[in-house]
């Protein structure tokens, strides 16, 4: 059990059996009534983000998740299959635990898995992934960085807004939290 106050940003929680990632956590003190916790989570089954709040001082049981770095070999269309690094044990994960991550994975990259109770609960990407652009219309001359954006295509098949003047075949720096570019690492 952890107690309310304790709660900070990517802490687990187990409530009623569902688990929950903390992504924000706001201690709030009013002139009148007693302290609370307001707090933003995100349901780890199907990636819902809530918002509740708790009494301070109140007792929530914390989920311990084992993490376990692995590689991204291939998927089937239903599961992904990766690698423990350490074992080179193969594991298959359904489609639905992989979830958004997807858009963003190539072969060979080293997520981190996430296991409850025996179970693969989430897979993390690298906070950044660079990323080729496989499609984008043409730049014309004179665009700028700060002259607006337009859709690409990664090799992944995600989509993303990028500068005016990136085009086809640049490598491209995406944070994975967001989705969004970042900068371009290399050009054609």
């Amino acid at each position: 059990m952890i107690s309310t106050n304790d709660l900070r940003s990517g802490v687990v929680i187990d409530i009623d059996g569902v688990l929950y990632r903390i992504l924000e956590a706001q201690h709030v003190k009013p002139g009148k009534g007693s302290a609370f916790v307001r707090v933003k989570m995100r349901r780890l089954s199907d990636g819902a983000s809530i918002e509740t709040t708790f009494r301070a001082g109140e007792k929530v049981k914390q989920a311990y998740l084992e993490g376990k770095d692995m590689q991204y070999l291939y998927n089937d269309g239903d599961t992904y299959y990766f690698m423990d690094t350490y074992t080179y044990d193969q594991v298959g994960i359904p489609a639905e635990i992989v979830g958004d991550a997807a858009k963003f994975m190539k072969e060979d990259t080293t997520v981190r898995i996430f296991y409850y109770e025996g179970q693969p609960l989430s897979v993390e990407l690298p906070t950044f992934v660079e990323l080729e652009v496989v499609d984008t219309d043409p730049g014309l001359r004179g665009d700028t960085a700060a002259g607006g954006s337009k859709p690409a295509t990664l090799e992944t098949g995600a989509v993303v807004q990028v500068p005016l003047f990136i085009k086809i075949g640049d490598v491209l720096k995406i944070d994975t939290r967001t989705g969004e570019y970042v900068e371009r690492v290399r050009s054609k």
